[in-house]
């Protein structure tokens, strides 16, 4: 059997598909890149975002009107609210939750043998009381991921989110916070640096809340990311480790001490601010000031004075008023970020925003974006002019659209390309001497 996946979303749907290749591969089928022959179908869904909602719905459409002419089963997991579970059980063949990965072979054998009607169909409420997706988790962290990318890996060491962050569905797709056992983590990891990966990334909703749920029986997060620099150390091997996304909440000086400790914890900082002002972080139910945020950036400044900082930010967010938001463009100067991920606020089903009016009109959200694109456009050019006439280390990750090209990022996961066809080099760190720069990326020259 042939089967096709679609994930969709973050890196931590990215790190479930890689998981759910390992069952399908361990029943015998084979992976297409070609959804028209494959016999099987899944969705890694993703209800953060409505555009990955909307992108599934006309993805089922399509795929349930070629079951016309040949047999073909799909199924779906992956981040999805009440809501939009009780619709995709009407659509899809198969619907479960990540953490039922491990009955997924038996789901797929018995498809067919009893057919819910439309009265069986459970209802949103029955769903929201029936499903923990957070529930067994260790039975699916168990599962030996196959890893898509040759040079780097995504290794989930917590999952779910206590915050209720009022724009986010999170807490109601994914559950609460679990943090997987840290020797499994430890061990995935080492895997993956045996194998030659040049890049990891921790993942979770809340990573530096790692370990919160389970105080006296397991390390925090801090510790965790100790454990791995010793390691590190110890293999004497090349590699960077990273880890997203946290929350200031449970950013504490103790983590950035630790990476300024060891090599192999890559000094690059992502650290949502959602937005720069004390009100709107209140609505945002954030649990954090723009000074106990300002504490953080100081420190990692002053402990790691070569990390960049990686940001996220929301505009037109409920009740946004152009003094919040220019409190934010300040914010954006102040910290001077090397990137931030810039959304336009769109409502959620399921989070507590989703109740209230989105009475930011699209044309002022979409100029907020631009005015903050051209701030951060400002502070990455400075940064990166100051890289011309360094020596930068490149984890090399493929062909750049320029021909004749090599594309890869420095340890500060600063994008870069160098004159290069030599393939052998991808997936390789080399050094790359800077020559230009541009907002958002460099260009430079291979040495020796």
């Amino acid at each position: 059997m042939k089967y096709f996946l679609l994930p969709l979303g973050c890196q931590m749907n990215r790190s479930d598909t890689e998981r759910v290749i390992t069952v399908l591969n361990n029943m015998g089928c084979e992976p297409t890149d070609d959804e028209n022959t494959a016999e099987l179908i899944g969705v890694i869904a993703c209800s953060v975002r409505q555009k990955g909602i909307d992108k599934v719905y006309s993805r089922i459409l399509k795929w349930n009107t070629m079951k016309r002419n040949r047999n073909l089963i799909t199924f779906i997991s992956g981040c999805m609210l009440p809501a939009d579970r009780v619709r995709f059980i009407r659509l899809f063949d198969i619907v479960f939750t990540m953490n039922e990965l491990p009955e997924l072979p038996d789901m797929i054998r018995q498809y067919g043998v009893m057919t819910a009607s439309s009265s069986q169909i459970p209802t949103e409420e029955e769903i929201v009381r029936q499903i923990n997706p957070s529930a067994n988790m260790d039975r699916f962290w168990a599962i030996k991921p196959q890893h898509i990318s040759k040079y780097e890996a995504f290794i989930p060491i917590q999952n779910g989110c206590n915050k209720f962050c009022t724009y986010c569905a999170v807490p109601y797709t994914r559950g609460r916070e679990v943090s997987r056992k840290s020797d499994e983590i430890l061990a995935e990891l080492r895997q993956a640096v045996e194998k030659g990966y040049k890049s990891i990334t921790l993942l979770g909703q809340n990573v530096n809340s790692y370990g919160l749920d389970k105080k006296g029986d397991e390390m925090n997060f801090a510790q965790l990311l100790r454990k791995i620099g010793q390691y590190g150390d110890e293999s004497g091997k090349e590699f960077w480790v990273y880890f997203t996304s946290p929350h200031p909440r449970d950013m504490n000086d103790e983590v950035i001490e630790v990476i300024s400790q060891y090599k192999c914890l890559a000094k690059q900082i992502h650290i949502p601010i959602q937005s720069g002002d004390d009100n709107m972080l209140q609505r945002m139910n954030r649990k954090h000031t723009l000074e106990d945020y300002r504490h953080i950036i100081n420190s990692i400044r002053r402990m790691l004075p070569t990390a960049t900082i990686f940001t996220d930010i929301i505009v037109g967010f409920t009740g946004e008023t152009e003094e919040e938001f220019e409190n934010t463009r300040k914010a954006m100067i102040e910290f001077k970020y090397n990137m931030a991920y810039i959304a336009q606020y769109s409502v959620r089903p399921g989070a507590v925003a989703s109740t209230w009016a989105d009475d930011v009109p699209k044309e002022e959200k979409r100029r907020r974006y631009h005015v903050l694109s051209q701030e951060l456009e400002k502070h990455s050019y400075l940064y990166n002019k100051s890289l011309i006439g360094t020596t930068q280390k490149v984890l090399v990750t493929g062909d750049d659209r320029k021909e004749g090209y090599l594309t890869g990022h420095t340890e500060g996961k600063i994008v870069i390309r160098f004159k290069s066809s030599d393939h052998s080099l991808i997936g390789q760190i080399v050094n790359v001497e800077v020559t230009s720069a541009r907002p958002l990326s460099i260009e430079g020259n291979l040495t020796e």
